[in-house]
Parts: structure tokens; C-alpha cells; sequence
């Protein structure tokens, strides 16, 4: 389970060093999926730290947005794998009843 503190779209900003106009770009081309709240988007820790991953992709390693695409659904699946060998873990972990 997630223990990331939820910001705004504002705070988000700052602590990403994107623009607006990036962040809609990169949530439409849905690299970011922030969670949508009454008082509006709401961003993790790790959403900040996707967005850091997304500017090194483009800037340092010069991927193009296709590039970027895959590589993000790539790392997407690692980590859903993570989960899922943590969930089996802690599940053998457990004594039979």
C-alpha cells in the first residue's frame, strides 16, 4: 500500500519543476494519472519522482515520445510484478490453518 502524501496540482508543479502546459501534455498522453478528487487532481511523491524520470528520458537521454510510451509501460510492468512476487511472498509466509 501507497504511503505517498497527496498534493495539489500547484505544490505538484513546484516540486516537479514542469510546466502547466507539460503536465497537461504528459496527464493526456496519460505518463501521469493523477487521482481526480472534489477539490481537484491530486499527486503523489511517486508521481513527482515519474515526472523527474520523464525529464531525464527526454533531456538527458533523448527519447522521443514513442520511446518514452514503451519504456514507461515497461517499467509499469516491472512494477506490477513486484507486487504481485511481494504478494506471493507474504502469502507463503503465512502459516497454514
Amino acid at each position: 500500500m501507497s504511503t505517498d502524501k497527496g498534493m495539489d496540482k500547484q505544490r505538484f508543479l513546484i516540486s516537479s519543476g514542469i510546466q502547466v502546459q507539460t503536465l497537461e501534455l504528459w496527464i493526456e498522453q496519460h505518463w501521469l494519472v493523477p487521482r481526480e478528487t472534489a477539490e481537484g487532481l491530486e499527486f503523489t511523491d511517486t508521481d513527482v519522482a515519474r515526472a523527474g524520470f520523464i525529464r531525464e528520458l527526454k533531456q538527458d537521454f533523448g527519447a522521443n515520445d514513442a520511446g518514452i510510451d514503451v519504456i514507461l509501460h515497461l517499467v509499469d510492468q516491472i512494477h506490477g510484478l513486484r507486487q504481485i512476487l511481494s504478494d506471493l511472498r507474504a502469502g507463503m509466509e503465512k502459516p497454514l490453518e
